[in-house]
């Protein structure tokens, strides 16, 4: 009972995270853009994220006349509950779930994302979603591969799958300094990963109208946008524990902020790419790095240890 309540007690302080993150973002991009942003629901806009829950999750539900209603209904709580799960993974004093698996258990639970993306946009019954969910679909399997062969790098530093031990061994130099190529590669994967700016090509082009989302109104549409928000604080969260120096008092705090304000400075900022030369980007660059470094530092660790 006391673990779900403290998972209960996460849930609620990370759905609150993604909604300040939002205003942030909306902010950020505003000053960006020489604009305020918003600024009139609350003092400075800060109650404008809980003015937009409202608004969303109380207008009327349409959902379109031939779409499969069940998996159209069930996507947007699929993806954002696997978000959600996704965090009971990350180590705390408090010993929430602490197994020594941890990696694999994210690494799991990315990899079933995929589903919530394609069962949206097939169960809409429109070509655009299902558009935008092949091609986001084909985005986020080709960029897990190189992610997956980045992690495996610093993995064999810790020789654990636990995600609390690269705190430990990070005490003396961060990972980001041993392994930089390593680390921009990952955030750059991480971008792709949670289909943000410039690779949003699921709901970028003219074609594709709003991408695999086009039919979704109201709550489920909130819903996506609540498990896409969600993954962006996870991966910040996970780029600070791998490369930045791990968990630790108010430092941790400040570099995971930093890179949430990664996250949005990139959007601010970069143009999107064209669909093709992200395809080669993923499978022509990042994949034969990954291997090429993954087998050169495997060997020299052999040699060395």
């Amino acid at each position: 009972m006391i673990q779900l309540l403290m998972l209960l007690v996460l849930i609620i302080f990370v759905l609150v995270g993604v909604a300040f993150f939002t205003l942030f973002e909306r902010k950020l991009l505003g000053y960006i853009q020489l604009r305020k942003g918003p600024n009139k629901v609350g003092l400075s806009g800060v109650l404008q994220p809980f003015a937009d829950a409202i608004k969303l999750f109380s207008k009327e539900h349409l959902p379109p006349s031939y779409s499969n209603y069940i998996p159209f209904l069930v996507a947007p709580c699929f993806s954002l509950g696997l978000a959600l799960l996704v965090w009971s993974s990350t180590p705390s004093q408090f010993n929430l779930f602490s197994f020594n698996t941890s990696i694999l258990f994210f690494l799991c639970c990315m990899s079933l994302g995929v589903y919530s993306l394609l069962a949206a946009g097939w169960s809409s019954n429109s070509k655009y979603s299902l558009f935008g969910a092949l091609r986001g679909v084909a985005q986020t399997i080709s960029y897990e591969v190189s992610l997956v062969l980045i992690l495996l790098v610093p993995l064999l530093v810790i020789l654990s799958y636990e995600l609390s031990l690269f705190s430990i061994f990070q005490t003396e130099m961060w990972f980001i300094l041993l392994f930089p190529l390593n680390s921009i590669i990952w955030l750059i994967s991480c971008l792709a990963e949670t289909n943000r700016t410039p690779f949003d090509f699921a709901e970028g082009e003219s074609e594709l109208v709003s991408g695999y989302n086009t039919e979704y109104s109201s709550g489920g549409f909130a819903l996506i946008m609540l498990g896409e928000y969600t993954s962006i604080l996870f991966m910040s969260f996970l780029f600070v524990l791998i490369f930045l120096g791990g968990m630790g008092g108010l430092m941790f705090i400040m570099k995971l902020m930093f890179m949430a304000f990664v996250f949005v400075w990139v959007r601010g900022t970069l143009p999107r790419f064209r669909y093709d030369k992200l395809m080669y980007l993923a499978w022509k660059s990042f994949l034969p790095f990954s291997l090429i470094y993954l087998l050169t530092m495997g060997g020299l660790f052999i040699i060395l240890f």
